[in-house]
């Protein structure tokens, strides 16, 4: 469990446009249909991570609270599955059922072209985007790995979430995220 930290995509960034199919309905989508009324959360798991699920239980809350406001939860996974089948996308749809389909959509980024236009470096890596998709918050969801005793909160990325639903400038000071490794192919 090597620890990797996230790269910060710069604030005001528009959102990179994807095309991916979603593992749960095994329909394709596009960030345009996904966005949020009044704003998009992106972030980048997989199913193994430990990191992951230790935040599990406040990721599953904060999808379902946000959900209510207007944001939509965008899982993408994209992660080798040659070398990590356990991240295939059959797996991340038990997953998804195991943890009652909490996101908008569970999406697997199979050439890694995603991971790389939002400059992903980790699991997790969150990015919010406002209603313009224009990225307001990107680093943590809270200060908690499975390493440290402190308590799974999200008060990091909550805070971000409740400003731009608020319309309050979101804390200049952003931490990144750190967590695994995106499993990137190596040909």
């Amino acid at each position: 469990m090597a620890a990797t930290i996230s790269t910060m995509l710069p604030l005001g960034t528009t959102a990179p446009d994807f095309y991916l199919p979603d593992t749960v309905t095994g329909r394709f989508f596009g960030l345009q249909r996904l966005k949020g009324v009044t704003g998009t959360l992106v972030f980048f798991i997989c199913n193994h991570c430990p990191y992951v699920l230790h935040i599990k239980d406040q990721l599953i809350a904060i999808a379902k609270q946000y959900e209510k406001h207007g944001i939509t939860s965008i899982a993408i996974s994209s992660n080798d599955i040659v070398n990590y089948p356990q991240d295939a996308p059959d797996k991340m749809q038990e997953l998804m059922a195991e943890w009652g389909n909490p996101f908008t959509a569970y999406l697997y980024d199979e050439t890694q072209s995603v991971a790389k236009a939002y400059q992903a470096a980790c699991t997790p890596d969150f990015y919010l985007f406002d209603d313009n998709l224009r990225c307001v918050y990107r680093g943590r969801l809270d200060g908690a790995t499975p390493k440290n005793q402190l308590v799974v909160s999200g008060d990091e990325l909550r805070a971000a979430l409740d400003a731009l639903l608020d319309n309050r400038s979101i804390v200049n000071q952003q931490m990144p995220s750190i967590g695994c490794n995106i499993k990137w192919k190596t040909n």
